[in-house]
């Protein structure tokens, strides 16, 4: 049989990985994101005020098992901060305290939030169409948009009312009950926190991170209540405020975090580590002798790559196609989280042949 020099081809196209076959051979190693672990006492107070994700982190589960997680997380956060949030409600009924009703409604509002993340993750699992090629996972980048957004909102508020009551000085009554007021709204807002956290690194969602960094800022917005009432006790009347001023700077550097986290998903950042293993998949299949392109990209919490492959000239379509075959089934094993590869073979020029003549006026320079 002649062997035919195959044009370029694109081969493997959009194969989804099975969870069962693949989910056990992932990595199960921290990919770290342009950053380094801060450690001792500074290493865990700044971890409070960053997401700390690693783009390649631990186990995997398939997509859908993702999106049910997620969703899961949600709601049970959405009651826990519902609890917090009626909990507060009752001790204002007991106490008539104004500003133990201005938290309650704040806690009732951010429980609210998740809604938009629920949705995002419902709408995750929906089948692509011919109008949305790739799915519908970006909703999760729009929800972490307007997360990021209430987010901002937390800090203006919290920034306002603590100038306000620096220039117009108020008596806070009732002391007692609101530090456990205060008490109860940080210890339910970490909680759920620390559990949104948790999820959103394990399925690879930001918003879902970004959404429980906003419940920590809530709860630093109750400690600061709890701190101030403190300070009031111990004769310093502007404790209140002062405090205040400092957790809207808290509030900040979670902004900040979180902001970053969300741009770099919308322009399809990805961590270098991961581009890295992904070349290095590609380079330890037998057969290739170069990677002309690699893309990765984030959608929702699943990636999706396309990458060109340079093979021998010699080969004939079937054998071009075998040698793709493996790099894709590599990738899926190497590369967590990864959904969809795109792998086109080129062959390897020979006397300086160019295979892309017909496309070459199309190339950016």
């Amino acid at each position: 049989m002649t062997s035919i020099p195959p044009d370029p081809v694109t081969v493997g196209t959009q194969v989804r990985a099975d969870s069962a076959e693949h989910g056990a051979h992932e990595q199960h190693g921290h990919h770290h994101d342009e950053h380094e672990h801060a450690h001792g006492r500074w290493g865990w107070v700044s971890s409070l005020f960053r997401t700390h994700s690693h783009d390649a982190a631990e186990s995997v589960d398939s997509a859908l098992e993702s999106s049910a997680g997620g969703i899961r997380a949600v709601k049970i956060s959405l009651v826990a901060l519902g609890v917090t949030a009626i909990a507060q409600a009752v001790i204002v009924v007991l106490t008539g305290s104004v500003a133990l009703l201005a938290d309650s409604i704040h806690n009732f509002s951010d429980a609210l939030t998740a809604i938009p993340l629920w949705i995002a993750f419902a709408l995750g699992r929906r089948a692509a169409t011919r109008r949305y090629t790739y799915g519908y996972g970006r909703a999760e980048d729009l929800a972490g948009v307007f997360i990021v957004a209430m987010i901002a909102l937390s800090s203006v508020l919290a920034g306002y009312a603590s100038v306000f009551r620096l220039i117009h000085p108020q008596a806070v009554t009732h002391l007692g009950v609101v530090i456990v007021a205060g008490l109860i709204g940080f210890i339910g807002n970490e909680l759920v926190a620390v559990f949104r956290i948790r999820v959103g690194r394990r399925i690879g969602s930001a918003a879902l991170v970004a959404d429980g960094l906003h419940a920590r800022t809530d709860g630093f917005t109750s400690l600061a209540v709890v701190a101030g009432a403190v300070g009031v006790l111990l004769g310093f009347p502007l404790a209140d405020p002062v405090v205040g001023l400092l957790i809207t700077i808290a509030i900040l550097f979670v902004l900040r975090s979180a902001a970053v986290d969300i741009y770099r998903r919308l322009m399809d950042a990805v961590a270098p580590d991961l581009v890295s293993a992904a070349e290095v998949s590609l380079r330890s299949t037998p057969g290739v002798h170069g990677v002309d392109d690699l893309r990765l990209r984030w959608i929702g919490h699943r990636i999706r790559a396309e990458t060109g492959i340079v093979v021998d000239a010699g080969l004939n379509l079937v054998d071009a196609h075998a040698i793709a075959d493996a790099a894709h089934h590599r990738l899926l094993h190497d590369v967590p989280r990864l959904d969809d590869v795109t792998v086109h073979v080129n062959p390897s020029g020979s006397h300086g042949e160019d295979h892309h003549t017909l496309t070459a006026h199309h190339r950016r320079p």
